[in-house]
């Protein structure tokens, strides 16, 4: 059973929630503070983070910065800001998605599923993938850069993932976003998937303002590049 974590404030946002996701059949813990998330999140093991952005004594940014030193886990943020700024800060810090209150609970529990599924190891008798000096551990989800492990979030894992299956082909932003992401699905766009491959480029690249590995062809697309 997938076990969830909510962080919220709002008293009827958690019950309806709260009660929508434990009718699909996952569990959920909820904080209602930073400091309630901080202990409740060491304490447990969780699926995926459910993150509002504002509350009373902090920020859902905040708890993501600490997630991801240590949690690939898929992080969805719920705010009432649709600003793009705070969108692709949001995208940036190592958030995979976001739903803007008001929201629909058909849109919010179809994105809920999508992460899950996203967040799955891709299911293959391969079990490393090589290629220069960047190795992916498959059957245990975990990426080394010249021997360093790095922490990558599930987009991003999965995005390196798709780049070193097809070495050396120039892979279309439709490719790529029908690879990760169901068709129907629209709300993930170019401008989200550049945010995802700018940040991979961050943790992956000797110098991530002139890539080596990941390489832009314009007009067309991405390839993962094997050569030195």
């Amino acid at each position: 059973m997938k076990r969830l974590f909510l962080l919220e404030d709002d008293l009827s946002l958690i019950s309806g929630l709260s009660f929508a996701v434990r009718k699909q059949g996952y569990e959920i813990d909820v904080a209602r503070t930073t400091l309630e998330a901080d202990t409740l999140w060491g304490n447990g093991k969780y699926d995926l983070a459910i993150l509002d952005v504002s509350l009373p004594d902090g920020s859902g940014f905040d708890l993501c910065k600490k997630i991801r030193q240590t949690s690939k886990v898929p992080i969805m943020f719920l705010t009432a800001a649709d600003e793009e700024t705070d969108i692709i800060m949001g995208l940036d810090i190592g958030g995979d998605d976001y739903i803007t209150k008001p929201f629909k609970l058909a849109v919010f529990l179809s994105r809920l599923h999508a992460l899950l599924r996203r967040s799955e190891n891709f299911n293959t008798d391969v079990t490393e993938l090589k290629s220069n000096d960047i190795r992916i551990r498959l059957l245990k989800g975990e990426v080394y850069k010249q021997g360093k492990l790095l922490v990558l979030t599930a987009s991003e894992y999965k995005l390196l993932c798709l780049f070193m299956e097809n070495p050396d082909q120039i892979l279309s932003p439709e490719q790529i976003l029908g690879k990760l992401w169901d068709c129907s699905e629209n709300y993930v766009d170019n401008n989200s998937l550049t945010v995802y491959i700018r940040r991979l480029r961050t943790k992956i690249e000797d110098n991530p303002g002139e890539p080596k590995r990941i390489i832009t062809v314009r007009g067309m697309g991405y390839k993962w590049n094997t050569a030195d």
